[in-house]
């Protein structure tokens, strides 16, 4: 297979993954505030939550390019930072420490240790840590386990050993810890079982008789080896071990979670065992036990507690009671164990307390929740259950307890924050006919699944919105004095005059101010220590601050038509094409310049910079004329007004902004030219502060009005307002200081100003007709807006309306009772009091059911209600799995809602006892559904598909044609076309894609006149297909459940003789190939993204943006595929991955080649992902990478954002 390919994609990521898979706490910064560093799947994000206002920011999140597997933090004994070791699949141990001088994780150690790759007896899947942090052990599923001894040497740097294997041969491990020996030899303890009996034995005899065991491994320091120091049977059914405090803090040993149980196990004490209190309720199973599914152990000043969660979300908190010695004081022994229910929270992967009183939970789905501790649960009257009224022997039977969930009293949810986990379908349309698409997608599980509108732009906190009592055209702000914190007017500017409102407690309108009101005003500026300016059409006007007012009259004739200003300078242009310049005298006054510029156009804007620190003039004055050029003209005394240089535009220039910004090629700052156009294009350019040479321009297109730019600051950084048919914000991303350009999620505004008042450090002044509006942006770091709507169960599919905004969703979840069952349990026994208490469930879960399924089907209107406007429940145990739209010829071309159902289904192994096929007619424009009639079927449709004016559906191996009957759908044409069950149906003319579930895809053709489904083309590669799209007639992309993302093509050939004219007897009797159909496709493209695709669709994102395939991954992820069109560029991007393979090597170890080729080569496409970590490459190295490929630095950073911001965000 040739690894070249004549089609090349660009794959970026426009969301990173949400779904966090452990999360850490330590102090990494080297300071007493804790941070959080989680994991979610190949990227690393260090969070700082904030307790002063209980909110958690994100300092900086990477990609390793390698699945992390598990993270430890750890810190020497004496120092106050806490190391991060990550386990990946590089199979190699990676020591990681946070820089927060340069926001960035630094590698200290990379030790190898075996082959790549997630292997059952490679090392990195568990990893533990001696609490101390004197030592480390990494171990494997299967047989090995290896140490490595953690110290520092003279220089105060950080050392790792050789590692001291703990190996043991057939021997499972199921979870691992260090324990907490004070400063004894350190110790690991380990669930295993030891397999070797199992294997010899035919019968199975030995199977039951298997034990599972708690060991202890011992590392002795002195002899520097491990040995296995204890080792004890334990429950069968335990999957969990906690660390319990040790030294001088408690009295060491695990907690071991199995099934309804937790023990406390130790190799000197005694055991200790309670049960897991189960749910009471009318709609509870009291035989159902529950598992512990995550923990947190938490030390406080002489006292520690535990909280452990079950897989309901139920909190639960555990402590140990000691035994005391005669004088009443305290021993090291255990005396018993006792459990009491805390509060329930959604179900985490993670959870971490932090000492500023806050709970962090990492949620297996939905959004990740940051709550504040009310208090301990100490004095409330909870039954508490100890491990004197249950047996220590795992064997012993024992009365199950049980307790009544409530609403959270101890803990209290401050922040929410957004993840699209687990993300089951999205489709990108544009409803709102924006200039830009929205991203609709479902996300979530269970109650707290959601239906989440993504936009693109950045949050606006709207403060003040007022009416004016005209329409103005121009808004400014100004302080009085230069030392003045805040802005004390704003000046409103209308056709016919000037209004000044004062800056109070309240804004009113001030008279007194020595401004002009009977002319409107293009320009004020506070000038020199204390005075102010007003640029009218007639002339300037300084006003000093005794009131004394200073007049120039514009010349006979001629009035002013552009004006700038900054501190010391003012610049105007006359309605002749002349600029007159002025500077301010030591005096304070303004003086002219002897001579007038003209300009060899009409002037439309012009520019001056801020004066920069210690200077006492701005060197430079834009001018944009009406012949579309920009000139920089010189303000240098000697050669003041000369031309420096010019820019050709492609259309008049509407703004100019000079202003110095960030910049992330000389890690300094520089002077940038900021051009907006009459068309509605913004260009930046980097003006160079010598010669006055533009270059690098970068161009953006804004929407159809003309751009006006004005200058603001956000978060303490210069930020350019851009205004076109929408608003804009130009800034420096916080993380990699490359600049950011993003639409806010507001109205379009006329002009907008900076304004800063006591309620308000930091905003904006805008009008938008006869408004005016004050609002802040307070978020830069995430430019994706997502609004949500709740759903009743996890959602499967949706489909859009073919005409109207709304979309069709069924949900369905298995082993969930549905509302009639629900409902006959809550009235059928006599309900013993407390039992018929109903628990909102989008924060305690439906209630459970074994083989029970509820289901349901919604409309959703996402924009004008946002809400769900109608619900259909599914009932005799039937759940919905395929949607479709279908207009059918035979009744007039009306469009219905066609739904296949599955009855009694269980997942794995794959059974049911029956399939349906519903159909809805649409009422009042949709917003409502009329059910018609239900066709049953052999099995639950997986798809259903318009198709020529008829239903499509994929049964089984079948592929099917339905007509719309009066009592049921009508079969006209079937055919087996896959050998297992058709998951996916895509079509175009007659010919239609057929994704199977284990067996990549297949063409087919229909052929009208014989009636005939034909396949004549399929794949080589046994795909697990998730999701397909067509990309042409002849292309699919598709994704599969490993996590891969392909493009694969149908020969020429093969594809016009499938289409030639006839009855299709060519294809039926052509010969087989492999006993599969004649033709085989091509593979074009091949990637490994790290994520299950769940949706991939063929669409733009941008306003006049290309074609790029979107596709969304399982956890959170949001992805595009570019197709380049150029093979020069091709060239470039592969020579640049190649230098970044090896200048910017992932940070834990894996190779990045092998990673991205995980499954199958990387074929034909470039990570785009790796490409833009250019940026933040050290300078000396940019320069080396931009020599190697001849190139300067910035033409490299601009091709490779250009690539993102042409099609992407």
């Amino acid at each position: 297979m040739a690894t070249t390919s004549s089609m090349f994609m660009y794959s970026l990521t426009i969301q990173p993954p949400s779904s966090i898979t452990q999360a850490i706490l330590g102090q990494f910064a080297g300071t007493k505030e804790q941070q959080i560093i989680t994991a979610s799947g190949s990227r690393l994000t260090i969070h700082r939550p904030d307790p002063t206002q209980g909110k958690i920011s994100t300092l900086l999140s990477q990609d390793v390019f390698g699945i992390v597997r598990t993270l430890a933090a750890f810190r020497l004994a004496g120092s106050n930072k806490d190391y991060i070791i990550i386990g990946s699949d590089s199979g190699r141990i990676t020591i990681v420490e946070y820089l927060p001088a340069q926001n960035r994780f630094s590698r200290l150690h990379l030790e190898t240790f075996g082959k790549s790759g997630v292997r059952r007896v490679i090392p990195g899947q568990y990893l533990a840590v001696d609490p101390k942090g004197r030592a480390c052990l990494i171990a494997s599923v299967e047989k090995n386990k290896l140490v490595y001894v953690l110290n520092r040497n003279a220089q105060a740097e950080l050392t790792i050993s050789s590692p001291l294997e703990a190996h043991k041969p057939q021997t499972l491990v199921f979870a691992l810890v260090g324990l907490d020996v004070g400063y004894e030899n350190p110790v690991f303890a380990c669930l295993e079982v030891d397999y070797t009996e199992c294997d010899q034995d035919p019968t199975g005899q030995a199977m039951e008789e298997l034990e599972k065991s708690l060991v202890y491994y011992e590392l002795d320091l002195g002899l520097n080896h491990v040995v296995r120091k204890w080792s004890d049977p334990v429950d069968r059914s335990a999957t969990m071990l906690l660390q319990v405090p040790g030294g001088a803090d408690g009295p060491s040993g695990v907690l071991v979670c199995g099934l309804d149980n937790i023990t406390y196990r130790h190799s000197n004490q005694d055991a200790f065992r309670v049960a897991i209190p189960r749910r009471r309720g009318a709609t509870e199973n009291p035989e159902r036990k529950r598992r512990i599914v995550a923990g947190v152990m938490h030390k406080m000043r002489a006292a520690f507690f535990f909280l452990l969660q079950s897989e309901d979300g139920d909190l639960f908190k555990v402590t140990i009671d000691m035994a005391e010695d005669d004088n009443g004081q305290v021993t090291g022994e255990v005396k018993r164990l006792k459990i009491k229910y805390f509060d329930t929270v959604p179900i985490a992967s993670s959870l971490c307390i932090l000492k500023s009183g806050f709970l962090f939970v990492a949620s297996e789905a939905g959004n990740q929740h940051f709550y504040q501790f009310e208090k301990l649960g100490d004095d409330d009257n909870e039954t508490e259950f100890d491990s004197d009224s249950f047996p220590a022997d795992p064997t012993e039977a024992y009365t199950p307890v049980y307790f009544h969930p409530r609403a959270a009293e101890n803990v209290n949810l401050v922040e929410s924050i957004d993840s699209m986990n687990p993300q089951l379908d999205c489709k990108v349309a544009n409803l709102t006919d924006e200039d830009a698409p929205q991203i609709y997608s479902l996300c979530g599980t269970g109650a707290r699944s959601t239906f989440r509108t993504l936009k693109h732009g950045l949050e606006v906190n709207d403060i003040v919105d007022s009416e004016l009592p005209g329409d103005p055209s121009a808004v400014w702000t100004t302080k009085i004095t230069r030392e003045d914190q805040y802005d004390a007017y704003i000046v409103l500017s209308f056709t016919n005059g000037t209004l000044v409102l004062s800056i109070g407690e309240t804004v009113e309108e001030v008279t007194d101010t020595g401004f002009l009101s009977s002319a409107p005003t293009l320009a004020v500026q506070q000038l020199g220590e204390d005075a102010l300016i007003q640029v009218h059409p007639k002339g300037i006007r300084h006003i000093r601050a005794d009131r004394r007012v200073n007049e120039w009259p514009a010349p006979q004739h001629r009035s002013i038509v552009a004006a700038t200003t900054n501190e010391r300078q003012v610049a105007v242009a006359l309605s002749s094409g002349e600029i007159v310049y002025f500077e301010m005298d030591t005096d304070g006054s303004l003086a002219e310049y002897d001579e007038k510029r003209e300009m060899s156009g009409g002037v439309t804007c012009l520019s001056l910079g801020e004066v920069p620190e210690g200077r006492v003039r701005s060197q430079f004055l834009a001018v944009g004329c009406d012949d579309s050029t920009v000139r920089i003209l010189s303000l240098d005394p000697d050669s003041t007004l000369e031309n420096k240089s010019v820019q050709a535009l492609t259309s008049a220039p509407s703004a100019l902004a000079i202003m110095a910004m960030a910049d992330s090629t000389s890690g300094g700052s520089t002077l940038y030219l900021h051009i907006g156009l009459y068309s509605g294009v913004y260009l930046r350019t980097v003006l160079d502060e010598v010669t006055g040479e533009l270059s690098d321009t970068r161009t953006r297109f804004l929407g159809p009005r003309p751009a006006k730019l004005f200058r603001v600051s956000v978060k303490g950084q210069p930020a350019v307002l851009a205004l076109s048919s929408r608003p804009w914000l130009g800034y420096s991303d916080p993380q990699t200081k490359g600049f950011m350009l993003t639409p806010l999620d507001y109205t379009a505004l006329a002009w907008g100003s900076n304004f800063s008042s006591e309620q308000c450090e930091e905003g904006m002044v805008g009008i938008e007709n006869k408004n005016l509006r004050i609002f802040s942006i307070e978020k830069l770091g995430n430019n994706l807006l997502q609004q949500s709507i709740p759903l009743t169960y996890t959602p499967r599919k949706f489909i859009r309306h073919p005409e109207q905004p709304l979309f069709y969703i069924i949900e369905a979840d298995n082993n969930t009772l549905s509302p009639s069952t629900k409902q006959q349990l809550l009235t059928a026994q006599p309900v013993v009091n407390g039992d018929s208490v109903v628990l909102p469930p989008e924060e305690f879960g439906y209630p459970r059911g074994q083989g029970h399924w509820a289901s349901c089907i919604h409309i959703i209107d996402p924009i004008t209600t946002k809400s769900v406007l109608q619900q259909i429940d599914l009932t005799d145990n039937e759940a919905t799995t395929s949607i479709a739209a279908v207009s059918f010829a035979s009744q007039d071309d009306e469009t219905f809602l066609v739904v296949g159902t599955g009855k009694d289904m269980v997942v794995a192994p794959r059974s049911f006892t029956a399939g349906f096929i519903y159909v809805y007619r649409f009422l009042e424009d949709g917003k409502e559904l009329e059910f018609i009639h239900k066709t049953k079927v052999e099995q639950p449709p997986q798809a259903l598909l318009a198709f020529q004016g008829r239903l499509l559906a994929g049964i089984g191996t079948e592929l099917r044609i339905y007509d719309l009957g009066l009592k049921q759908l009508l079969r006209k044409c079937q055919a087996a076309v896959v050998p297992n069950v058709i998951v996916g149906l895509q079509t175009q003319g007659s010919r239609i894609i057929v994704s199977d579930v284990q067996e990549s895809v297949v063409y087919v053709v229909y052929k009208h006149q014989e009636n005939k489904l034909i396949p004549f083309a399929d794949d080589v590669i046994a795909r697990w297909t998730t999701c397909t799209t067509m990309v042409d007639y002849e292309t699919v992309a598709g994704g599969d459940k490993f996590g891969n993302l392909w493009l694969l093509r149908c020969p020429q050939k093969a594809s016009e003789e499938a289409d030639e004219d006839g009855s299709g007897a060519h294809l039926i009797h052509e010969r087989q190939y492999l006993q599969g159909a004649p033709n085989r496709l091509a593979l074009m493209s091949h990637f490994f993204p790290q994520d299950i695709p769940t949706s991939i669709q063929k669409t733009q994102l941008v306003a006049g943006g290309r074609d790029v395939l979107v596709w969304t991954g399982f956890m959170g992820t949001l992805g595009v595929m570019v197709p380049f069109v150029s093979r020069e560029d091709v060239d470039f991007f592969q020579t640049l991955e190649q230098h970044l393979r090896v200048e910017d090597a992932p940070l834990a170890g894996r190779d990045h080649l092998i990673y991205r080729s995980y499954y199958v080569p990387v074929k034909g496409t470039i990570d785009g992902d790796l490409c833009e970590r250019f940026a933040l490459l050290p300078n000396d190295k940019k320069q080396m990478i931009a020599g190697e490929l001849d190139r300067s630095v910035r033409e490299i950073e601009r091709k490779i954002s250009d690539m993102r911001t042409r099609v992407a965000y």
